[in-house]
């Protein structure tokens, strides 16, 4: 009140009013722009507390202050800096300044039955330390628990008794930080000295941070009187009345506007640091953390731009980057800032009761009692788990939305306006995320598939197409597999035919013998053997292709005719409705107002209870009161088709649902904490285990889909093969017909004769046999020596190729001109060996002349 008086009084006046003790965050100078705070707001504070609340992951924090302006005033900011980061402020401790330790006893133990163990201390020393001494005598200073105060006691930690600084062990403290210089130094010894001097009794005192900003606050006034150039002062008093009382006859200072003008742009170093006024407030560039341990101890700092770091240099924001802390209880681990709570009110959480699919929700109840015995199921685990991974321990209980017969008491949308309407404080069980549904409550994320499907029966499609065996292989590797077998043959044949009588004889036999040979390698049944070693090499490769080809045209083809072809009876839902067939839903599901949407008579739509009810309705049939289809959330359809093996098939459409979710109040501080639980839970081996528990155990099926792909197999899956298989017997064909140019080069060179005789007589000698290979040398071929010229012709020379030469022959002579007559001057030459070429016509040989 006295601050707020002597404001009024400046701006009335016009005198700039200097503060260097009122940290009020409710003094600001744009009602009074004549006040300037030369101390430290309040409010600055909650950024540095939050931001150790959050360095840690503490999710709760109740605060502790003194029942009054001082400690009124803060907890607004501090309250909403705290909602800035999710933590929940549950209660609010207002201590009167004026308590018996009876009544600061008393409050004390109410906290001690809650869960939260982070308080936040916002008082002065005469109150605060009464508080700690207390809180250590009841066992809130034991292990686990975390005591933050703010600068109003920090800052005057030094005046407090040994007593008092025993019992505050382990507590962090935020104050504004004072930079250790030199002329903070030499000031200090020079006050100390001063005040010894007039005080010699009062021995080991320090000067508080009130002390420096009150000698900052000094020089900053006189630096702006200095800066205005006001030598004397005086007021206006030329409006003033006669009856004006002593205030109104106060008058308008002469220099007031030219002081407020030098004040705001006043700037220098002062003994607390930068001294810098922003819209007259004092701007604070650091606070200090502090951890109380035998005495103050600096653990780290907190700056607006840089957050929590353990020096003012470093650019880390972690909670590692502060120097290690001892907690209360001499403890050296992070508490965790809850405990479990001796008398908290428990949740009263809601769960469903309803006929069927019990392994979701089951609520069991005492037929003699008429009373709840226990509520177990797969959500009901779910949540469990999800409670556990809480930072903070939860109490609750769970209340079953039902009659005391086992029957509902109302549908699923009823028993989550029940929540709105604060019957329950959260509802567990197969609730689906619903738009309507969010417009009153909180949904947590899903922790379910999600999606709205339709499921048929499937039959076997046991009729068999005459043209089936060619179903297991598509047209294009049907294609593909058929020119492969022509082009290895092809090759094969190059390769083999002037070496290997098996693939002599008649044009005819040699084309079938080559198509023979490449398509019985389909059974490996081939007879003919391979000799040259290009065409072993391309007939490993190609056996190797058509081994991969058969077993998987066989496996494909066995599964076409042994697997059954399973084949939903229903594949579009026009077709239901155009039918008027019955379509079935679960009891009390929103599906229904889906089915309406769509089109469905409601007349034609059966509602069922449980999995068992639903294969009834299916067994029966549309036309006999059953049903030909059911629509239903996922986790239920995947429950009746792991109990019915090979009976049942999930369709399309899929219609998008959000899944399964906890449902809490609106603006509920838990929703964000389970939904971060949720997802820890999901992402790991518990969820598994969940599933497993609930859901195995019906599943009854290798195969969870139960409709069998029978899809055939493409050019896609074997082109690799077929790629290897081409390469190997081109680059065979390109190394034969290199190594065969180069050893007939002598006839393509030749120049008496024209080009397309040379082409002539040169594809002569590839088609004949090669009586030179190891082959015919191993069977005596190199009796008979000859020469195939018959299609030689007239005037024409040739040269034997140097690759048909003859070791055992003598004769040097070639054919020219008529058949038969040799030329001398060919035969004159020095030859060493006699070329024996075969004929044109397969197994007619020639003999050639002996040289006399």
């Amino acid at each position: 009140m006295q601050t707020n008086f002597i404001i009024q009084l400046g701006n009335k006046s016009q005198v700039p009013i200097l503060s260097f003790s009122a940290t009020s965050p409710s003094l600001t100078s744009i009602r009074s722009p004549y006040f300037f705070r030369g101390s430290l707001n309040d409010s600055s504070q909650a950024g540095a507390i939050t931001a150790i609340i959050k360095a840690f992951g503490w999710r709760e924090a109740v605060p502790i202050y003194v029942d009054n302006q001082y400690g009124e005033e803060m907890i607004p900011s501090l309250t909403d800096a705290l909602q800035a980061i999710d933590t929940r402020v549950p209660y609010r401790s207002v201590i009167s300044p004026l308590a018996t330790d009876d009544q600061i006893e008393k409050e004390l133990y109410k906290l001690f039955t809650m869960q939260t163990r982070v308080f936040i201390l916002h008082m002065l020393p005469s109150l605060g330390s009464r508080i700690f001494e207390k809180a250590n005598e009841i066992g809130l200073m034991n292990k686990g628990c975390v005591w933050i105060m703010t600068d109003g006691m920090t800052n005057l930690l030094r005046t407090l008794e040994p007593s008092v600084i025993d019992s505050m062990q382990g507590v962090i403290g935020v104050g504004p930080h004072v930079p250790k210089t030199k002329a903070l130094e030499n000031f200090r010894v020079r006050w100390k000295r001063n005040f010894l001097q007039e005080n010699p009794s009062i021995v080991d005192v320090e000067l508080n941070i009130f002390g420096l900003l009150a000698y900052d606050a000094t020089r900053a006034l006189a630096e702006a009187v200095e800066k205005a150039g006001i030598t004397s002062f005086g007021f206006d008093k030329t409006n003033v009345s006669r009856n004006a009382t002593d205030l109104e006859a106060f008058g308008i200072s002469q220099n007031g506007p030219k002081l407020l003008q030098a004040l705001s742009s006043t700037r220098f170093k002062g003994l607390t640091g930068d001294y810098i006024f922003v819209d007259g407030q004092l701007q604070s560039s650091a606070f200090e953390i502090i951890n109380v341990n035998n005495g103050a101890r600096g653990v780290g700092f907190w700056t607006p731009e840089k957050g929590l770091t353990q020096k003012l240099s470093s650019n880390s924001t972690t909670k590692s980057k502060l120097k290690p802390i001892i907690w209360p209880g001499d403890s050296t681990s992070d508490p965790k800032g809850w405990e479990v709570p001796t008398n908290e009110k428990k949740l009263r959480i809601g769960v469903p009761v309803k006929k069927g699919f019990s392994d979701f929700v089951n609520v069991t109840i005492d037929p003699k009692t008429q009373e709840p015995t226990s509520v177990t199921g797969y959500c009901v685990d779910v949540f469990k788990a999800v409670i556990q991974e809480l930072p903070y321990a939860v109490a609750y209980d769970f209340v079953p939305y039902g009659q005391p017969d086992g029957s509902s008491s109302g549908s699923y949308n009823d028993l989550v306006y029940q929540v709105f309407l604060g019957e329950f404080d959260a509802v567990v069980g197969d609730i689906t995320i619903v738009f309507n549904r969010s417009n009153y409550v909180d949904f947590t994320l899903p922790y379910t598939e999600s999606g709205v499907s339709m499921i048929v029966p499937i039959k076997d499609s046991k009729k068999r197409n005459a043209w089936v065996f060619l179903q297991p292989l598509t047209w294009d590797l049907w294609v593909t597999c058929f020119c492969f077998f022509i082009f290895i043959g092809f090759v094969v044949w190059v390769l083999e035919h002037r070496v290997n009588e098996d693939f002599r004889g008649p044009a005819g036999q040699q084309v079938g013998t080559s198509f023979w040979f490449s398509f019985s390698t389909m059974v490996f049944s081939q007879r003919e053997r391979v000799i040259s070693n290009l065409a072993r090499i391309v007939v490993i490769v190609w056996c190797f292709v058509v081994l991969i080809l058969t077993q998987s045209y066989t496996a494909s083809l066995t599964s076409l005719l042994t697997v059954q072809q399973l084949q939903p009876t229903i594949t579009d839902v026009k077709m239901l409705i155009k039918r008027g067939d019955n379509v079935g839903y679960q009891k009390g599901s929103f599906v229904l107002g889906i089915l309406k949407q769509l089109g469905f008579d409601e007349r034609k739509l059966v509602v069922y209870n449980s999995p068992e009810d639903c294969h009834e309705l299916f067994q029966k049939g549309s036309v006999n009161g059953g049903i030909a289809a059911a629509f239903d959330e996922i986790p239920y359809m995947k429950l009746l088709i792991g109990q019915y093996c090979s009976k049942y098939a999930m369709i399309e459409p899929k219609f998008k649902t959000a899944g399964f979710g906890f449902v809490f109040p609106l603006h509920s501080p838990l929703v964000h904490d389970v939904s971060k639980a949720i997802l820890n839970v999901t992402e790991g081996d518990k969820m598994k285990e969940i599933e497993d528990a609930w859901f195995k155990k019906h599943s009854s099926c290798p195969d969870a889909s139960t409709v069998v792909s029978s899809r055939s197999l493409g050019l896609n899956s074997f082109w690799g093969l077929f790629l290897i298989a081409g390469v190997a017997a081109i680059l065979a064909l390109i190394i034969f017909m290199a190594v065969f140019i180069h050893q007939h080069w002598n006839v393509l060179k030749n120049s008496e004769s024209s080009f397309l005789s040379r082409i002539r007589f040169f594809l002569k000698i590839f088609v004949s046999r090669d009586l030179s290979a190891h082959i015919f040398k191993d069977k005596g071929g190199m009796q008979v020596h000859s020469m195939d010229a018959t299609e030689a012709s007239p005037g024409s020379c040739y040269p034997a190729s140097p690759s048909s030469y003859s070791q055992h022959a003598d004769s040097h002579f070639c054919f020219c001109g008529e058949q038969g007559t040799p030329r001398t001057e060919y035969a004159q030459a020095p030859l060493e060996i006699v070329s024996a070429v075969e004929l044109t016509i397969p197994d007619q040989e020639i003999a050639t002349p002996s040289s006399s």
